[in-house]
């Protein structure tokens, strides 16, 4: 039988984190550390917040480290069990927006992979962590959140949430009237997912319409043929899914906010602000 074909994250050719950690999740998986610096230490002589636009190698600043554990190739399917950039994007967000999260908001990550974003926003806020129970993609998360207990000031839950199930499970239907914030890093790759996830994100909408949405996505270019030209037919087809969403407003954001962890912040990367009319 042959053999199916597998992807793996850009991010690997960029920094090499891997380390003799040793994985509990799968023996199969790779330990990675990735350190950022922790803004809330670092002022200046007049007690202002110093804010990097992005970390440099050589940077002696005391910096914060998150351990994760992860696979270094999968299936299409399966590629919530590896890192990619918006995850890094949207934990740059939290870190510089932290103060400004509501103080007695909960905040809710679809399709959270391994769960570093939620990790870092469990630094901040109460967090629920959720992805489809696949993969062993669940017992990966909690075992990530273990292995960073000393980050998390907050209580994570890690829940299973299907895109394309029609209902919410009963515990995520508890928890949803607490949650202020949805993140979403990367999850467009498929267009039936798309559709899915674009689908999961009104019925959200209309459960806590008082809800802001921030999704990053790098959009992934291809060559075709027919048009002798590049395109990004997976970021096309979610701008034209969540066009035919009503009541809502979408908002392309700057990404002018500091970076704290060293991965390239590539032009391909995003970040989408969507709420409710």
């Amino acid at each position: 039988m042959e053999e199916e074909y597998k992807v793996s994250s850009e991010l690997y050719e960029e920094t090499n984190n891997i380390t003799d950690i040793k994985p509990t999740a799968s023996p199969t998986n790779v330990v990675s550390v990735f350190k950022f610096t922790n803004p809330s230490s670092i002022v200046d002589s007049d007690g202002d917040l110093v804010v990097k636009r992005k970390p440099s190698k050589n940077d002696s600043t005391e910096k914060d480290s998150i351990q994760i554990e992860h696979s270094t190739s999968t299936i299409l399917d399966l590629v919530g069990l590896q890192i990619w950039r918006g995850a890094f994007l949207l934990a740059d967000w939290l870190i510089y927006n932290n103060k400004d999260l509501p103080k007695d908001g909960v905040i809710l990550e679809l399709g959270s992979g391994v769960g570093l974003t939620s990790i870092i926003a469990a630094m901040y806020r109460n967090v629920i962590c959720t992805d489809i129970d696949q993969g062993g993609i669940l017992n990966l998360i909690s075992e990530n959140v273990k292995r960073n207990k000393s980050l998390t000031k907050h209580q994570v839950s890690v829940l299973k949430l299907d895109f394309l199930s029609e209902n919410f499970t009963e515990e995520i239907e508890v928890l949803l009237p607490k949650v202020k914030i949805i993140l979403a890093a990367d999850v467009i790759y498929d267009d039936m997912i798309t559709q899915a996830f674009v689908a999961t994100l009104q019925k959200l909408l209309l459960k806590c319409p008082e809800c802001v949405v921030y999704i990053a996505l790098e959009k992934r270019y291809v060559f075709t043929v027919n048009d002798c030209d590049t395109c990004a037919p997976c970021y096309e087809y979610f701008l034209e899914c969540l066009e035919k969403v009503p009541k809502i407003n979408s908002e392309l954001l700057p990404l002018d906010f500091g970076q704290y962890f060293e991965y390239d912040r590539v032009k391909e990367l995003v970040l989408w602000k969507i709420t409710s009319k």
